[in-house]
């Protein structure tokens, strides 16, 4: 009997309104394709100890979000956003493009730079 494949799990943090609106498309560009089944979306804000046995507490998501690939294995930033837009249909060459050896140092810079100015803005707003 073939044994049925593993869900991938995004781990998000819904109190940033960015992190929230791009994680709410995501999730309804996979639920029109069909592919809804393919990822679980867990928002960190209402199961903060969902990390806890790697590690991560809430304000580890703050900062970035977190992808536990199908084998396990858990991926943060612009990796794990390369896992996800790999399994979406329409967005897997840019899964693949920020994956190659070339610009994946750059998609991590980037993706850090972004995120340390996200987290520092949402936190000026007061909303942790």
């Amino acid at each position: 009997m073939a044994e049925e494949p593993r869900q991938v799990q995004v781990f998000y943090n819904s109190t940033c309104p960015v992190c929230r609106a791009g994680m709410d498309e995501q999730r309804t560009t996979l639920e029109k394709s069909g592919h809804a089944e393919a990822a679980n979306f867990v928002d960190m804000t209402a199961s903060p100890d969902a990390l806890v046995q790697d590690g991560l507490s809430l304000n580890h998501i703050r900062r970035h979000f977190y992808v536990r690939d199908a084998a396990g294995q858990l991926h943060r930033g612009a990796d794990a956003a390369a896992i996800l837009w790999r399994m979406t249909p329409g967005r897997g060459w840019l899964g693949w493009l920020i994956s190659t050896r070339l610009l994946r140092p750059l998609a991590r810079s980037f993706y850090d730079w972004f995120a340390d100015r996200l987290y520092n803005w949402n936190r000026r707003k007061g909303r942790w």
